[in-house]
């Protein structure tokens, strides 16, 4: 099973995004695996060798070589030949002469990941798992913006979970669009979620942002999940969003979803 780049790149216009979406633990077939691992450095197989636990090996495998492939869908650049190079934050850029004015932005945890794709737009996206362990209301306590932790508390508690992740993504994916990750304070920006409308975001003077330059989607791309993106908004109008269901090297598995 030998991967490269479509013969026809697909089409990503100005005013879209794409995310494209994986379950890395419902792929099994070896085939598909060691294929997955021929497209990653040797940088990223030592990262993926020291995960202890089997089921994050398999989640960093598939979402970095989702990540390879789906820039290939773009651009004329096999998957094994695109190279990185992070910013002092961590967040990774491409190099090489093709392919730049890509942006993306990957995501994974338990059950699902993703990769954002846009054009020369400052992106970012986050994906949880909402059932998983541990506290959710008591970091809000901590480390979210008044209005934010006021909202979510006046909640019934049967519905501040999922409240929590919802404001949850949209922080990170605001931080990760930003590209300084948790170096920004999250009680310093604030979201505002009312059903039926994107979400708003109000920022502290420190912050030094302005509201109308972004623009955020939500997603629940299983009952588990809860995902969201944040990008900057092009001059004169709004981004729309196509959401994809994929498994990389083996075709489309759902219909595309498209947001606007």
């Amino acid at each position: 099973m030998t991967p490269s780049p479509p013969s026809t790149p697909l089409d990503l216009r100005p005013d879209e995004v794409h995310v494209w979406l994986v379950e890395p633990e419902r792929i099994e077939d070896p085939r598909l695996l060691e294929a997955y691992k021929a497209l990653l450095d040797p940088g990223e197989r030592e990262r993926q060798r020291r995960f202890h636990f089997e089921r994050h090996q398999r989640q960093y495998l598939v979402s970095h070589a989702l990540v390879r492939l789906t820039l290939s869908r773009y651009a004329p650049v096999a998957p094994e030949a695109w190279r990185f190079v992070p910013n002092e934050y961590g967040r990774p850029a491409i190099v090489g002469p093709v392919g730049q004015w890509l942006r993306f932005n990957l995501s994974h945890t338990d059950g699902m990941a993703l990769v954002a794709v846009g054009r020369d737009v400052d992106l970012g996206a986050d994906i949880e798992d909402a059932e998983r362990p541990g506290e959710t209301v008591e970091i809000a306590d901590h480390y979210f913006a008044k209005t934010e932790v006021q909202a979510l508390r006046s909640l019934p508690k049967e519905h501040q979970r999922a409240r929590f992740f919802e404001y949850w993504t949209l922080k990170e994916a605001y931080i990760k669009a930003r590209g300084a990750g948790l170096s920004l304070p999250l009680d310093q920006f604030a979201f505002d979620l009312v059903p039926g409308q994107m979400p708003g975001i109000a920022f502290d003077p420190r912050m030094n942002d302005l509201p109308d330059v972004w623009q955020f989607m939500q997603h629940k791309p299983s009952a588990r999940h809860q995902a969201a993106v944040a990008f900057r908004r092009p001059r004169g109008g709004a981004l729309s969003v196509r959401w994809q269901h994929t498994v990389p090297l083996a075709g489309d598995m759902a219909p595309v979803i498209k947001t606007t």
